[in-house]
């Protein structure tokens, strides 16, 4: 098996495990994204792995993209003048659609904040298990943006058009109770037994036949990876026209300083 730097792969029965280990915020970038669509293609290439588990580290799931971090801000200055080099952002999504081509059944472990492109990743999942202290959150227009990796597509096909615009419109933060009320979250455990909890949920969809869950999961996710995808192309348009805005330069600096931001429409 592959090794990885920033996910942790374990095989237990017929089930695989993925754990991100970038704690305790698991950023993503597209060495993460890449790592996670690897690993499920060797899954999907291992006959006796019939699901797996989505995992991790530290305090949160998935924070999504690190807008705060120094290199990526200077790759933002340089995309306003170059637009070429918006490639490695166009790279991660083409990532991110490798995940929804995926054959098996995932079940995503929700124990913290699920936030922007990491609330994408845990709805590339078939199921998610969370807690109470779970968090979801598209907060793409609190800082200025767009939403992305393919959550105008697949939110409003989990939790109903309203629903999904809603957590867009607003940016809020969505409790375990609420998003488990909604459909977002499939079980809701305590904190300290969302692991496991996953864990039983992928040897209950492992019991079954592989041949019969590879089929009827090609049946119901029919189109989906196609629709991430051109979802994704149109995400980064807006993105692209949006991260040279006075706006998205004042949405993340007032999102670190913790602030209410100041915008102007420009």
């Amino acid at each position: 098996m592959t090794k990885y730097t920033d996910i942790g792969v374990e095989i237990h029965g017929h089930v695989g495990l993925i754990e991100i280990r970038k704690p305790p915020l698991n950023f993503f970038d597209v060495a993460l994204i890449n790592q996670i669509a690897d690993a499920l293609e060797e899954f999907d290439n291992n006959i006796e792995i019939r699901a797996s588990v989505l995992a991790a580290q530290g305090k949160a799931f998935c924070a999504g993209a690190n807008f705060g971090d120094p290199a990526r801000q200077e790759q933002e200055e340089r995309a306003k003048s170059d637009p070429a080099s918006n490639l490695p952002i166009n790279h991660l999504y083409v990532q991110a659609v490798r995940i929804f081509r995926n054959k098996k059944p995932i079940v995503a472990a929700i124990h913290g904040a699920a936030i922007g492109g990491g609330l994408g990743l845990a709805v590339s999942a078939d199921f998610r298990v969370a807690c109470p202290e779970a968090r979801f959150a598209a907060n793409f227009t609190k800082l200025g943006f767009h939403p992305g990796f393919g959550l105008t597509t697949t939110l409003p096909e989990l939790i109903g058009k309203n629903n999904a615009e809603l957590m867009f419109y607003t940016s809020r933060r969505v409790t375990g109770e609420e998003a488990y009320r909604w459909g977002l979250a499939n079980v809701l455990v305590p904190q300290d037994q969302v692991r496991a909890e996953a864990m039983k949920l992928a040897q209950e969809i492992a019991e079954c036949s592989p041949l019969g869950l590879v089929s009827t999961r090609a049946t119901m996710r029919a189109g989906l990876a196609d629709r991430v995808l051109a979802a994704t192309n149109h995400e980064l348009e807006e993105q692209t026209k949006l991260r040279a805005t006075e706006d998205f330069k004042e949405g993340v600096k007032a999102t670190a300083e913790r602030r209410v931001a100041n915008f102007k429409g420009r």
